[in-house]
C-alpha cells in the first residue's frame, strides 16, 4: 500500500515473510532515472521528449526550437497560441530569451514572474504519470523501460484531466492574487 508518506507498507501472513511478492527490493546508487519533457493544449496532450543531457540553456533551446516551434505553428497558424514557461535558469538564458524575441509573431509566450507560485498545470500532469508508474506490478527495471512506463503512462491521461486542469485556471489565479503571491490550497 502506498502512502502520501513515500512509504510502502505490505500487508502478509505469517508464513509469507520471505516471499517474493511481499518484500520490496531496493537499488544501490539511485537506480537512474530519465528526463522528458512534456506539452499540451485544452485539448490535446503533446508528445513527450526524452532529454538526453543536462537540462541548460543550449539544450532547453533546441527542443523550444526543434520540437516545440513546429507543434505551435501547426496547431497555431495565426500566431494565437500560448506558451507558458517558468523561471528554471536556463529559461531566462540570453540566447533563449534572444530566440522567443525572434519568433514573437508565432506565438505569445507568457511572462512569468520570479519568485511567484508554479502554478503551471503541467505539474498536476507529472503526478499523474508518477501516480500510474508507482502502481505498476512490476517495476520497471531499467532506463528503457522506465521511459517506456513514462510515455504509456502519459498517453493514457484522460482528455477530462488536462481539461479540468486548464479550467481551473482562473480560480488558481484568483486564488494567488487574493493570497498577494502566499501560500494557496492550491
Amino acid at each position: 500500500m502506498h502512502h502520501a508518506d513515500g512509504r510502502v507498507r505490505i500487508w502478509r501472513k505469517q508464513h509469507e515473510s520471505m516471499h517474493p511478492t511481499c518484500m520490496n527490493t531496493t537499488l544501490q546508487a539511485g537506480g537512474g532515472s530519465v528526463m522528458v519533457w512534456g506539452m499540451f493544449s485544452w485539448h490535446d496532450l503533446g508528445p513527450l521528449i526524452r532529454v538526453e543531457q543536462c537540462l541548460n540553456s543550449t539544450t532547453y533551446l533546441h527542443i523550444v526550437a526543434d520540437q516545440v516551434h513546429p507543434i505551435m505553428l501547426m496547431a497555431y497558424p495565426n500566431g494565437d497560441g500560448f506558451f507558458q514557461q517558468d523561471n528554471v535558469p536556463c529559461h531566462g538564458a540570453r540566447i533563449v530569451r534572444e530566440w522567443f524575441q525572434e519568433h514573437e509573431g508565432d506565438f505569445t509566450l507568457l511572462r512569468w514572474p520570479p519568485q511567484s507560485p508554479d502554478l503551471n498545470p503541467i505539474e498536476h500532469l507529472w503526478e499523474e504519470v508518477k501516480r500510474a508508474i508507482r502502481q505498476l506490478v512490476p517495476q520497471p527495471s531499467n532506463l528503457t523501460e522506465l521511459d517506456s512506463a513514462i510515455h504509456q503512462a502519459w498517453c493514457q491521461i484522460p482528455c477530462i484531466t488536462f481539461q479540468h486542469l486548464m479550467e481551473s485556471m482562473p480560480r488558481k489565479i484568483a486564488a494567488v492574487l487574493k493570497a498577494k503571491g502566499g501560500p494557496t490550497k492550491y
